[in-house]
């Protein structure tokens, strides 16, 4: 079991900040004003080491509709098994000649990036703007318990 400490939690708090304030030179795989679809290729390639990726036309339909509303400058962050580089999870190490099949794309503009669903990959359902909770109640008379369902 690790001990942590104030002073040692007060290092690490310090060493987080510096780090934040110290020079970067990130920088994307791609350029921010390339085609949606072009920046998913890139990080297939790059990243994966994948040919590119398979769009349904459904979802190549989808991708152009999200360029037109004016998102195609942002960033993507691809939702896929971390089970192995392609989304075939029977395919180990670093496989090649694979193309990534994109199931569905979404949007999630207050947060600034598009993000395709690879392959079979669940996502967390979102919360709603009024929590569940306010909606139950208990009768202290009677206990029942209303608002559940």
């Amino acid at each position: 079991k690790a001990v942590v400490s104030t002073q040692s939690t007060g290092e690490l708090a310090g060493a987080v900040v510096r780090a934040t304030q110290a020079p970067s030179d990130f920088k994307f795989l791609y350029e921010l004003e390339q085609p949606l679809v072009s920046k998913m290729n890139i990080i297939v390639q790059k990243i994966y080491g994948g040919e590119g990726v398979e769009l349904p036309q459904e979802i190549a339909d989808k991708i152009k509709n999200l360029e037109l509303q004016g998102y195609r400058d942002l960033p993507i962050c691809m939702a896929k098994t971390h089970l192995s580089l392609s989304c075939d999870v029977t395919r180990k190490g670093v496989p090649r000649g694979f193309t990534v099949p994109i199931q569905d794309v979404r949007l999630s503009a207050g947060a600034g990036f598009v993000y395709p669903l690879a392959g079979t990959i669940s996502t967390m359902p979102g919360l709603p703007t009024r929590p569940a909770f306010y909606q139950i109640d208990v009768d202290t008379v009677t206990g029942e318990i209303t608002g559940l369902f």
